[in-house]
């Protein structure tokens, strides 16, 4: 990808992106929701074609968006599409080996470059090991979008395609399939870019980061190391430039007051010494203002601007009625997807972390918690002050389509979507707060805004996650596994 730009409805998407992806080489793409880096992944893929700039492929591509609608395909149906070459390799030895000549060696060497063989094997070991479905003939339109997304993963995995494009491969993923996507991606041998908010897979996984976030020309910042050199280099580069704006600012100031001064003497009548001639007193005061304003315009020309903070968080006032139980939960079970009864009361200002593997009920538990799903078994019972809100674990607003696909005109990235989601719920000032997975999609600044704000509030806070980091921030809550 060399001087990519892409820009949409006016505002630079992407500008001046230079990225090669070389077999070995694992990039992590960081920057705040909104931008740019689905859009990325999308001009590296050929799903979009720059406004400007070239890029250039060699070898097989998988790809996993954010998102992957049900398309009334089957898990198989799936696996065919990921393993065609795989397939279409086998079938080419078994047709040539009668002839056992020229075509036979050139299908043999194609088929053993691909371990075509071993292919469906190593998408079974996937789907296990990430907590995928495994009964080839379920349809995809049946399951929810993180069983989706895991199969299609575990069809990644299995392919061994020359370079993978993975657009936040963990947010449905629990500690085993986190565990397995992080040992795969550390021993593949081709290319891989990857576009993650999750810290602990970019330290583990990642050897160079490029940074979509401001900079001083608005291009991409790239950065060696691995995670550790980015957030060095980040540090320093952000350092460097607010030294040299505040630098810049203070030439700006004394330009101001020289310029200030001269008008000054302009307006009470000022005059040079006497003894100057005629010609000298009548322009001196004026060419010095005219030597102001030309350099205040050169200083313009190369001015260095401000870097632009992101929107900061900022958490409303949830407070509840003390010495009472907002919600209590006693003996619940929902056959088929939560089988082991569950006991929860929430006082205000209490807090918990539902952990479990995927399947083992954390979504159905928040969801009849928000009293949007009645229990098989057991009862729930809300205080008359109680404010409950759930923040799911999919937007409502992401059921079809990826909506961050930039093909459809530019609408809000997932990201985006979820920040907007994350605002709904707040708005409404909620006691009780039922967070399912909260940082998938999100950057980590946000998360660590959040983290900490989830940490203060007067609220019950019942918290379901997978995620590593915010697990060891909130390892002092009480924990509930399923």
């Amino acid at each position: 990808m060399s001087d990519v730009h892409v820009a949409r409805g006016g505002h630079a998407v992407l500008q001046g992106v230079d990225l090669t992806v070389s077999p070995g080489s694992r990039w992590g793409i960081v920057g705040e929701n909104g931008r740019g880096k689905s859009t990325l992944l999308h001009v590296l893929s050929g799903d979009l074609v720059p406004d400007r700039g070239d890029v250039s492929r060699l070898g097989s591509l998988g790809v996993a968006g954010q998102e992957l609608a049900g398309s009334g395909r089957t898990v198989e149906g799936l696996i065919s599409i990921h393993l065609a070459a795989a397939r279409a390799a086998v079938r080419a030895v078994d047709d040539t080996i009668a002839g056992a000549g020229a075509a036979f060696q050139a299908a043999l060497d194609t088929a053993v470059a691909l371990d075509a063989w071993d292919a469906d094997r190593r998408v079974d070991i996937a789907l296990e090991a990430l907590g995928a479905v495994t009964d080839r003939e379920r349809l995809l339109e049946t399951m929810s979008v993180g069983q989706r997304y895991r199969v299609r993963l575990a069809c990644l995995l299995g392919a061994n395609d020359d370079f993978l494009l993975l657009d936040e491969p963990t947010n449905h993923l629990d500690q085993q399939g986190l565990d397995f996507l992080t040992a795969r991606l550390r021993a593949w041998p081709g290319g891989i870019v990857l576009v993650s908010h999750d810290r602990d897979l970019l330290s583990d996984v990642a050897t160079s980061v490029l940074d979509l976030g401001p900079s001083r020309d608005g291009r991409p910042v790239s950065y060696g190391d691995g995670y550790a050199g980015y957030v060095r280099g980040r540090s320093a580069y952000l350092q460097s430039w607010a030294d040299d704006y505040a630098a810049q600012q203070a030439i700006q100031a004394r330009l101001a007051d020289d310029l200030a001064a001269a008008q000054d003497r302009l307006s009470t009548g000022w005059r040079p010494d006497k003894g100057t001639g005629k010609h000298q007193r009548a322009t001196r005061a004026p060419g010095l203002v005219r030597s102001v304003h030309r350099r205040a315009a050169s200083l313009a020309a190369g001015a260095v601007s401000m870097p632009s903070p992101p929107p900061r968080f900022v958490m409303p006032a949830l407070t509840a009625p003390a010495g009472v139980a907002l919600v209590e939960a006693l003996g619940v079970r929902v056959r088929g997807r939560l089988e082991t009864p569950v006991d929860v009361t929430l006082p205000a200002g209490s807090r918990l972390v539902v952990t479990g593997p995927n399947g083992a009920g954390k979504s159905t538990l928040l969801a009849v918690l928000a009293r949007l799903l009645l229990p098989t078994e057991g009862s729930v019972r809300c205080h008359p002050a109680a404010r409950i809100a759930l923040l799911a674990q999919e937007s409502p607003a992401l059921g079809g389509p990826l909506s961050g696909d930039p093909l459809s005109g530019g609408p809000l990235s997932t990201g985006q979507q979820r920040r907007i989601d994350l605002a709904a719920v707040l708005a409404g000032e909620p006691n009780v707060l039922l967070l399912d997975e909260p940082t998938n999609h999100l950057s980590t600044a946000l998360v660590e805004e959040l983290t900490a704000a989830l940490a203060t509030t007067g609220a019950a806070v019942v918290l379901a996650t997978h995620d590593r980091w915010l697990r060891r921030e909130t390892a002092d809550w009480p924990q509930l596994l399923l």
